[in-house]
């Protein structure tokens, strides 16, 4: 965890902020929702707190002045491979509006403009909702990370490794429209 602020990006539809005290349970609840915790598993009170409270690699997605879901971006310190990795989860009620897609491509512009060329995302390889949005948005499929994340019970899934380059989209991906 770094200690800068996190400067606001505001979208049409989407602002991205840093994550404060009273955005805990409000993360806590997109979390522990059915369709987000099969891919988000384990959280808690306290995990989110710890994870996301204060944390500047970790934005809140707020949609009209409510928290819908957060992401992290992950930008490595090696001027040699300028990559940033991307983790986002969403509101269940707050799907099939692009909003995802925005939030990305808000924080890829942002990632683009601070000189990374690169960035990367890593669903689970059953997670075909967000793979769509992920190539929608001009992501594309390099290969599968197996045996990548242990899921409940212990056994292991494998994810889809998907990047997208500054040299593909030099200002960054469109934003969908609105």
């Amino acid at each position: 965890m770094n200690s800068a602020a996190v400067t606001p990006i505001v979208g049409p539809l989407v602002t991205l902020r840093e994550v404060t005290q009273s955005d805990r349970d409000p993360l806590l609840a997109v979390l522990l929702e059915p369709e987000v915790s099969k891919w988000w598993v384990g959280y808690t009170a306290e995990r989110v707190e710890k994870e996301f409270v204060g944390n500047t690699e970790a934005r809140v997605i707020e949609v009209e002045g409510n928290c819908v879901g957060a992401m992290f971006v992950l930008r490595g310190e090696d001027a040699e491979y300028p990559t940033t990795v991307m983790h986002l989860f969403l509101a269940t009620g707050f799907r099939g509006r692009r909003i995802g897609e925005e939030a990305l491509a808000l924080a890829i512009r942002e990632e683009f403009a601070a000189g990374i060329t690169r960035v990367t995302l890593d669903p689970n390889i059953h997670n075909d909702g967000a793979i769509r949005s992920y190539e929608r948005l001009g992501f594309q499929k390099i290969g599968v990370l197996r045996d990548y994340q242990v899921r409940p019970g212990g056994h292991l899934e494998d994810a889809l490794f998907m990047d997208l380059t500054r040299s593909d989209f030099p200002e960054g991906p469109a934003l969908p429209p609105r």
